[in-house]
């Protein structure tokens, strides 16, 4: 047998039978697949089976057999001839709360064929996790989600194959990365207990699963792998985004930070990780300002200030004028006013320099960021002091998350030679400006690494590599979630790192400096 296939896709020449060698066709097979594979366990459905007889000898016993390593069992999920061109897919999937995203790679090479994303349907229900678990817990709610997204992506593999031209059958592979709540919702499991005390799943390890089974139409042999959860609140998106980045393979201590819902956070190295989750997303997402956004065409993602006039410099995504503003624009706001001193340390508006910018809203200072004749909407677009009151908190509650896991661990955060950042947060954020108002590390910028989807980027370089599951299985089994609920210490640092940049202000020297040098140009 000689494979120059990827261990996904092996080349099989079998002798055919004789009076002299009647070894029923499926266990020649087997016997042939041991060899080639090093091993004793190779199962085949009794789907394809049945197949087989007609087949093999079609192809005259010379064929390609599609396969799937369940850790010690190799399972072979579909066959072709020797002389078939078609592509044998798989088919990541970020199964995200608000957005779902589906990458399809060729499973020959790991080349990525094509890629595609929708809004997650279960919108409809609710916007949040929380919101669909109570109505899971209603007559037909479970079902309902289910249906909802198991129909939202069995549409969007349809369309997404068809650009590439192929058919779902093509897709023998699937590996799913999201949330716990998400992934329980994708197999149709109550999630009722994951929001109350103790917070337990139902499972954290799926494992491996057949697609027919969850009734997502692919290839009907195709196996779905759903990454595992640490638990309720540190899910798979995160251990996928763990064994992208490869921080638990690095030699020195790395941190990888993914802010949604949550900020979940991870550090470690080849020898050990410990992980926690905390609340510090909403206002970084851009969620809690009156114009803040999801990043999209004509959303603020950057903003400068000039120290001297105090005019904005706006930037909007795709350069369409401006309607909203996202996490990265918030908080490139909060560190322009800041260093242009027109808020204070308690990130309290500083009338005399705001000037013409300040006007008062219902009784509520407001900051004119885009007047009404430029924006998008036709109205201003303002931030109040409300929503930088919340942004501090967030920033606050980041920026004590990093401290907290960091000490729990005998290490500072400057110690940090990398620092991972994941999602739609990670690729627009502009780390100076966290670091100017104290909600990441003063470390060199270059430490700084903006992963993008590394949920997504984590359950495609899964299927590139055929032992992926010993590997992840490892990660898993090798995180300490930390839990900051019963942390002591954690409410004392909140509390320090409500200013700006920092009660300390010694552990932002970069920031002093720009200080230092700003009142020197006065």
């Amino acid at each position: 047998m000689n494979n120059t296939d990827s261990s996904w896709v092996r080349t099989v020449r079998l002798a055919k039978p004789t009076l002299q060698d009647n070894t029923a066709d499926s266990d020649r097979l087997i016997s042939a697949l041991k060899t080639d594979l090093q091993t004793d366990a190779v199962h085949i459905d009794l789907d394809l089976i049945k197949k087989l007889p007609d087949r093999l000898r079609k192809w005259e016993y010379n064929l390609r057999c599609i396969l799937f390593k369940d850790r010690r069992r190799w399972l072979v999920t579909g066959v072709a001839g020797v002389n078939d061109a078609r592509t044998f897919a798989g088919l990541a999937v970020d199964l995200g709360t608000t957005k779902v995203v589906l990458r399809l790679l060729d499973l020959s090479d790991g080349r990525t064929l094509g890629e595609s994303g929708f809004d997650n349907p279960q919108l409809v229900v609710g916007p949040d996790i929380l919101a669909r678990i109570h109505f899971a817990e209603t007559a037909g709610g479970l079902e309902r989600l289910n249906e909802l997204i198991i129909t939202g992506l069995n549409q969007t593999v349809r369309d997404l194959c068809r650009s590439c031209r192929l058919e779902p059958q093509d897709i023998h592979a699937v590996t799913v990365a999201g949330n716990t709540a998400m992934t329980h919702l994708l197999m149709g499991i109550d999630p009722h207990w994951i929001i109350r005390e103790p917070y337990i799943p139902v499972v954290n390890k799926p494992g491996v699963l057949k697609a027919a089974d969850l009734g997502i139409r692919v290839n009907d042999g195709a196996r779905v792998f759903i990454f595992p959860n640490v638990g309720s609140y540190f899910g798979g998106d995160l251990i996928a985004g763990i064994f992208f980045a490869n921080l638990h393979r690095q030699s020195e201590t790395a941190i990888l930070v993914d802010v949604g819902t949550n900020a979940e956070v991870v550090v470690g190295n080849e020898n050990w990780l410990i992980a926690c989750a905390g609340a510090a997303g909403p206002a970084l997402e851009g969620g809690m300002t009156k114009m803040g956004m999801v990043a999209g065409p004509g959303v603020v993602d950057r903003i400068a200030i000039d120290p001297d006039t105090h005019e904005f410099d706006l930037h909007t995504i795709d350069g369409e004028p401006p309607k909203g503003i996202c996490g990265s624009g918030i908080i490139d706001l909060a560190a322009a006013l800041f260093l242009s001193e027109m808020i204070d340390i308690r990130g309290k508006f500083v009338p005399a320099a705001c000037g013409k910018h300040l006007k008062i809203m219902d009784g509520l200072a407001h900051l004119v960021v885009v007047p009404a004749d430029k924006s998008a909407t036709g109205s201003e677009l303002t931030i109040s002091q409300a929503d930088l009151d919340s942004l501090i908190r967030s920033k606050a509650a980041m920026y004590t998350i990093l401290e907290t896991i960091t000490t729990s661990v005998g290490i500072s955060l400057k110690e940090l030679t990398s620092f991972f950042i994941g999602g739609t947060f990670g690729a627009f954020i502009d780390p100076s400006a966290a670091i100017a108002i104290g909600m990441l590390p003063d470390l060199s910028l270059a430490s700084y690494k903006p992963l993008g989807n590394s949920s997504l980027g984590g359950a495609a370089l899964a299927l590139t590599s055929v032992d992926f599951l010993e590997e992840i299985d490892g990660i898993r089994d090798r995180i300490t979630y930390l839990e900051l609920n019963v942390n002591q210490e954690f409410m004392n640092r909140f509390s320090a790192a409500k200013f700006l940049p920092h009660t300390n202000a010694s552990l932002f020297p970069s920031v002093i400096v720009w200080g230092k040098n700003r009142s020197k140009e006065s």
